[in-house]
């Protein structure tokens, strides 16, 4: 810096004495002389001027690179993004903590939502006779001893009341008034409280999959989720699919699962825990390549690069990068590489 000094001091000298020998050759010297010596000396001055500001900005930038933190030289390359509360808000950014986690291997299946059979009950008549009337339709609610129907006994002519025998919900009615009761079924009652998940294993994945493992489950639209365990693994394979059957038993107190609908399934296998993680959904691949985290440090949600380990679709472990505490971009972070490369095309423009 002094020297850039001295070599500035030296020119605009220079371009002084310039101006003193054109004036001293012609006595007294014109006005074009003087304004041409001026010129000079302010263009000698300007110019040393930029370069003591370049020699500064190439010294700052050195010295931000020296004390980056533990982020080694890319401080200097990275911009922080300026977000103000409502741009933060209106971006659905959700700032976390980096921090310790527990991966989960799982397995990803798919299946179908079932009725639990050990539920279900087929109402048919105690006597063969005539039914006289028919108290419900499919989709009722009824109470264990509710009257479903009124028949009349072929041999007694008494009439008799047909219940529940479960409290649930009619999912089929097989009569009318007027028909015929025999043996056959007249109302089929199912307690939803609880459903099965029936998922389809290829048989290379038979032998991972064993009784109590817990399985997440995920409505395919809607965003529903829930937890259950694997109860039962067919022993038996199906000709039709070439898959085995695996069942879930799902919690459905609220009535959110609808048998019939198909759901993703990931049956977890295995658990590690590790140091350093952040959501999968904080890390973006930006334009110099490889995995980058934004941050939220005191001169805005800057990009730092990390190096990333195992990944369980929810976390993914972090080697290298960023330390424990960090506060990390999680929802929102594609966003912010949106806005980046924005910015980065203007100033190629």
């Amino acid at each position: 810096m002094k020297s850039q000094s001295l070599n500035s001091l030296s020119i605009i000298a220079i371009a002084v004495l310039l101006g003193a020998t054109v004036a001293g050759c012609n006595g007294s010297p014109p006005a074009e002389d003087q304004q041409t010596a001026s010129a000079a000396a302010a263009a000698a001055a300007a110019a040393a001027a930029a370069g003591e500001n370049h020699g500064e900005h190439t010294d700052a930038a050195s010295d931000t690179g020296g004390d980056s933190h533990g982020h080694g030289d890319d401080d200097s390359h990275a911009e922080a993004l300026r977000l103000t509360p409502q741009a933060r808000q209106a971006a659905g950014l959700q700032i976390v903590t980096a921090g310790p986690a527990l991966l989960v291997e799982s397995l990803p299946l798919y299946g179908v939502i079932r009725p639990n059979a050990e539920r279900l009950r087929s109402v048919t008549a105690r006597f063969p006779g005539v039914v006289r009337e028919v108290s419900v339709k499919v989709g009722d609610r009824v109470r264990q001893g509710q009257a479903l129907a009124r028949i009349e006994s072929n041999e007694s002519l008494q009439v008799y009341t047909t219940a529940s025998p479960l409290a649930g919900v009619v999912t089929e009615r097989f009569t009318n008034p007027g028909e015929q009761a025999e043996t056959a079924p007249l109302f089929t009652v199912a307690d939803l409280g609880t459903v099965w998940v029936e998922l389809s294993l290829f048989p290379r994945d038979r032998a991972r999959v064993q009784l109590g493992q817990d399985v997440r489950i995920e409505a395919t639209e809607g965003g529903l989720s829930g937890d259950g365990k694997i109860v039962f693994v067919s022993p038996l394979g199906s000709g039709a699919s070439q898959t085995i059957a695996a069942r879930v038993l799902l919690d459905n107190a609220q009535g959110q699962w609808v048998p019939g609908l198909y759901v993703r399934a990931e049956v977890a296998l295995g658990r590690t825990d590790v140091a350093l993680a952040v959501p999968a959904v904080a890390l973006q691949e930006l334009d110099e390549g490889g995995l980058s985290v934004f941050v939220d440090e005191a001169q805005g949600l800057v990009p730092r690069p990390v190096k990333a380990g195992r990944n369980d679709g929810r976390h993914v472990e972090i080697l290298a990068g960023i330390a424990a505490g960090a506060r990390v971009v999680g929802e929102g972070s594609f966003v912010l590489k949106a806005e980046q490369g924005k910015g980065g095309a203007e100033h190629g423009h």
